[in-house]
């Protein structure tokens, strides 16, 4: 066999190659993303609009049914669309093709987007666009609780401070949180009162309007001095927004506190988070693009205390789900079986064979193995996942197989009282035909794979090359 020739003429070149492979592996496991699934590109881009206030009946007549027409016009390459309407909210799902361009989708989606809001009710925002990939999911979501603040508290400080800082983790999407009540200066009106001083809830959100400006003042000079000129037209404090006055007839001023109650306040609270029984905030970290969990997860567990140092004391801020869990035990697992199957190799080598020479050569050549895979895992762009640890895992087996039977048939000719090297070159020469007919055998197997489609596709795959 050609390339056994190659390695008794040249001992040294192998070893290198060797000691290379070796060098190498750190720097490829450094770069190499590391994740519980491969990267499943669904080309999916979602279109979520908001109307508070309208029913779902309405929102799929007036908006759902207006955009889906406009997309399949404009968005060229569409497979398909789905859309799901609730009470205040439109989700639009666009499919295209698997060979379309997101980044033309995406703009595309994001014109008629914008020409539709004239033809939309009065007073809605523009939608939120979305790009949807299957491996964009949380990798960690922490709890957030304090023992003494409101929940109105707890969620101010969750998303002013605490997300604020952790959307700085290279690869990571920090959504808004779930949980705690979103803080605002609510003006509940009396109905009552404002009937017995016959007003309208419209001309109190005009007052309101209309006396909480913020203008720009400019500057003024004072000899050598430039200072800024402040008009108080905006109200800073809660209790100020009371004294407005809202009509003033025969001499007679309604003020706000006449006919409302004004208070610190929440919106309607939608969902609620508890953990150990007390309310609090769930915070999701997302892993966005080709990062790898535990390199997110690392480096969140890095930056926390420094974060805490900023956040008011007492406050909880507790892992509730780690996927960098699973993903480390399934790499720990495969890195597991490889020394037990090099141990147990050896061991089986050395006890019935009794050659200290043969039984280091197959407790290196395993290792090795598995590293120049891994490298050839880089080289494809695939990442560190469950499906290519399962084909690593799977091969060991053959690769155990084929080094024992090797070596078994090398020793058996070096009892003939053949010299090294002729054995090593008749061994090896009986071994490799049945061995590569063997591997293309179990190869054969795995060729079908690489004719999936959709999300089949990206999760077998990587098997398939791994186990080839």
């Amino acid at each position: 066999m050609w390339i056994v020739d190659i390695a008794l003429r040249r001992p040294y070149t192998f070893v290198v190659m060797a000691l290379c492979i070796l060098l190498g592996t750190p720097i490829t496991l450094m770069r190499m993303s590391t994740d519980i699934l491969p990267e499943i590109n669904i080309p999916v881009i979602s279109m979520v609009w908001y109307y508070n206030g309208m029913s779902a009946q309405e929102m799929g007549n007036r908006i759902t049914s207006v955009s889906e027409r406009s997309l399949t016009t404009l968005v060229s390459d569409i497979d398909h669309i789905e859309s799901q309407t609730l009470p205040g909210v439109a989700v639009i799902k666009i499919y295209l093709q698997p060979y379309a361009s997101m980044p033309t989708a995406i703009s595309q989606t994001v014109a008629i987007a914008q020409t539709q809001l004239k033809q939309l009710p009065p007073g809605i925002t523009p939608p939120l666009i979305i790009q949807y990939t299957a491996s964009s999911v949380p990798v960690i979501q922490l709890g957030v609780t304090h023992p003494s603040m409101s929940e109105n508290e707890i969620f101010d400080t969750t998303i002013n401070f605490l997300r604020t800082q952790l959307v700085a983790i290279p690869g990571a999407a920090v959504p808004y949180p779930y949980g705690g009540r979103s803080r605002v200066v609510a003006v509940d009106l009396d109905s009552q009162a404002l009937l017995a001083r016959g007003l309208s809830g419209a001309e109190v959100v005009n007052a309101i309007n209309t006396q909480n400006l913020i203008l720009p003042a400019g500057t003024a000079k004072f000899g050598a001095l430039e200072r800024n000129v402040s008009i108080d037209g905006s109200i800073t404090a809660i209790q100020a927004l009371n004294d407005i006055p809202v009509r003033t007839r025969n001499g007679a001023t309604v003020r706000l506190e006449d006919v409302a109650f004004v208070h610190d306040g929440s919106t309607p609270q939608v969902n609620v988070v508890r953990q150990d029984g007390k309310r609090g905030t769930l915070i999701s970290l997302i892993k966005s693009g080709g990062a790898s969990t535990l390199t997110i997860v690392s480096e969140l567990f890095n930056r926390l205390p420094m974060i805490m140092e900023n956040l008011p004391k007492g406050l909880i801020v507790k892992p509730l789900f780690d996927q960098s869990i699973f993903v480390r035990a399934a790499v720990e697992g495969v890195a597991r079986e490889a020394v037990i199957a090099a141990a147990l190799t050896a061991a089986m080598i050395l006890l019935f064979l009794g050659n200290w020479r043969s039984t280091v050569i197959i407790a290196i050549s395993i290792p090795l193995s598995i590293f120049s895979s891994l490298m050839a895992l880089a080289a494809f762009g695939q990442t560190i996942n469950i499906m290519t640890l399962g084909g690593m895992a799977l091969a060991v087996g053959i690769l155990v197989d084929d080094a024992t039977v090797t070596i078994e048939n090398i020793e058996r000719h070096l009892h003939m009282g053949k010299p090294m090297f002729d054995a090593i070159r008749d061994g090896a020469g009986e071994i490799a035909l049945p061995a590569l007919v063997s591997t293309l055998c179990i190869c054969i197997v795995f060729v079908p794979m690489f004719l999936l489609t959709g999300v089949a596709k990206y999760l077998f795959i990587p098997l398939g090359k791994k186990r080839g």
